[in-house]
């Protein structure tokens, strides 16, 4: 019910300050009642006809992973992909996306409690169960349960831009930006029961990103020697610093090229990438976009 219930909420409930929005569907393989779990039934309005108007079809979970789907739910799938929808999973919803042979030689995710049965079921897929999602295109996978989250609002920024998802993310109190390559378990969310001095770094780093900050920098801040400073943020954020830092770099400048007329040299220096082509660098890989086409699409009315 959970990962049902969470594009439902980001696509279906309505939101008057972003205009226009989603049309949002449910769509059941059977008829009748569902049955989920705690004693909740669940009527679909729609059965796998609807589909074929869908712009994107999202797969919540898959009800049995030892049995392999129906054909008419497969076909349906296939047909949609094929007039170029797009398909996303949450969590269990892999096995059916990966049963239709749409994820054969691409590399996806799902909950990493599935990760070896995944494998062993579907040995052409390459499976990364390190992270939260994996977008490769018209087809999208996430990890269990609230890397649905991510996913959805990676959805939206895609479609509506960086601010778009901020304000849905705020509605839902939950953090507006999470990278689909940050980890599905991070060991300890933080190191110390007393405040620790990662906390201080990572506002610091917020406030900082268009400063050059190297890990020497970032360690003696801490007060760490390199080695532990560098296990103990991929603990307490998901990512290798580097990493990290760069995705945040990305929402800043996906932010200044919405909200401001500031040009290509002004946006890359303030968001840290210090000039336009390694922005561009970075936009081609993470958002496969440019800066330019990103600002033509999602430039905010002034």
């Amino acid at each position: 019910m959970f990962e049902f219930s969470i594009p439902v909420e980001i696509f279906g409930l309505p939101r008057p300050y972003l205009d226009p929005w989603y049309e949002c569907d449910v769509c059941a393989l059977d008829g009748g009642p569902l049955r989920a779990t705690g004693g909740v039934t669940v009527s679909a309005p729609h059965g796998l006809e609807r589909l074929a108007q869908a712009d994107t079809i999202i797969i919540p979970g898959w009800r049995d992973l030892d049995q392999p789907p129906p054909e008419r739910l497969v076909a349906a799938l296939l047909t949609a992909h094929a007039r170029r929808a797009r398909l996303a999973s949450i969590c269990s919803g892999s096995f059916l996306l990966a049963a239709t042979g749409l994820l054969d030689g691409r590399t996806a995710t799902t909950h990493w409690h599935y990760a070896d049965q995944f494998r062993a079921q579907f040995p052409k897929v390459r499976l990364d169960s390190n992270v939260l999602f994996v977008d490769e295109g018209q087809v999208i996978t996430a990890a269990g349960s609230a890397a649905g989250l991510d996913l959805c609002l990676h959805l939206v920024r895609l479609d509506f831009g960086a601010a778009a998802a901020a304000k849905v993310a705020r509605r839902l109190i939950v953090y507006p930006h999470r990278d689909g390559g940050q980890a599905q378990f991070i060991e300890h969310g933080v190191i110390d029961a007393a405040p620790s001095k990662l906390d201080d770094i990572v506002l610091w780093l917020e406030d900082n990103l268009c400063q050059d900050i190297t890990i020497e920098t970032m360690a003696e801040k801490a007060a760490l020697s390199r080695r532990t400073f560098l296990r103990r943020f991929k603990q307490r954020c998901g990512l290798p610093p580097h990493a990290w830092i760069v995705s945040r770099r990305l929402v800043k400048a996906q932010e200044l090229l919405e909200a401001t007329d500031n040009d290509m040299e002004a946006v890359a220096v303030a968001a840290g990438f210090g000039t336009p082509a390694a922005m561009r660098h970075h936009f081609r890989q993470s958002l496969n976009t440019s800066p330019q086409t990103y600002r033509q699409r999602f430039r905010l009315e002034q």
